[in-house]
């Protein structure tokens, strides 16, 4: 269901953006799985601003949960770049801010989650449309991870391939048991502009560890 709070946002960009056709997350999946997303979302992952702008997404928390592990996990990984929510607070904003980077030709996000209290959160990352999968996301210290893009249900829906290491121009992979398990990200449409962003990290020994998920509407940068 889509936030009461969210109603308001615009989802208009400024008037100096301009709109490029990207076909970055197109040629990562098949025409017939291309197909079946929603427009919406169809739109959204081909639309494309020049390079150094950026498109601003504003949302609210709806879900987080944590095994006693994932709590550990996501205060372990703080060590480089903290990339996994450390929160349990729902019901407060959370903005995503996508930009695009000439330099690698690829994507930087930042995250940022209020609290109730104290410090909101910040997590930064960076996606490049390289690697064995065609898309990797980095976060600290050169620790990235290989994604898998696929569509299930109408569900846009990226998986963790791979976790590896750069150091220079030569990419280690790290070990499994170095690793946090299987990391799922989705992006599901809701329809009058608004869609969800959920986030989902399980462990082949320690189940599911870490829950969140948000809902969003494109906002004015």
């Amino acid at each position: 269901m889509t936030s009461a709070r969210l109603s308001g946002s615009s989802a208009s960009l400024p008037v100096h953006t301009k709109l490029l056709d990207d076909r970055r997350f197109r040629a990562l999946l098949s025409d017939e799985d291309w197909g079946r997303l929603p427009l919406a979302t169809w739109r959204r992952f081909s639309k494309r601003v020049a390079d150094g702008d950026s498109v601003v997404y504003v949302g609210v928390v709806d879900e987080v949960a944590f095994s006693d592990a994932g709590w550990w996990l996501a205060q372990l990984v703080r060590l480089v770049g903290g990339p996994l929510p450390t929160g349990r607070d729902t019901g407060v904003p959370m903005i995503v801010t996508v930009t695009e980077d000439a330099a690698s030709g690829g994507q930087t996000w930042t995250r940022i989650c209020a609290r109730k209290r104290g410090f909101p959160q910040v997590i930064h990352s960076a996606k490049r449309f390289a690697g064995p999968t065609g898309l990797e996301e980095y976060v600290g210290f050169g620790v990235s991870m290989a994604l898998r893009i696929a569509v299930e249900d109408q569900v846009l829906t990226f998986r963790s391939a791979a976790y590896g290491l750069q150091l220079g121009r030569l990419w280690i992979p790290l070990p499994r048991w170095l690793t946090p398990g299987d990391l799922t990200v989705t992006h599901s449409d809701l329809g009058e502009g608004a869609f969800r962003f959920t986030l989902d990290v399980t462990h082949p020994r320690y189940g599911a560890l870490i829950h969140q998920s948000a809902t969003f509407r494109e906002a004015v940068s």
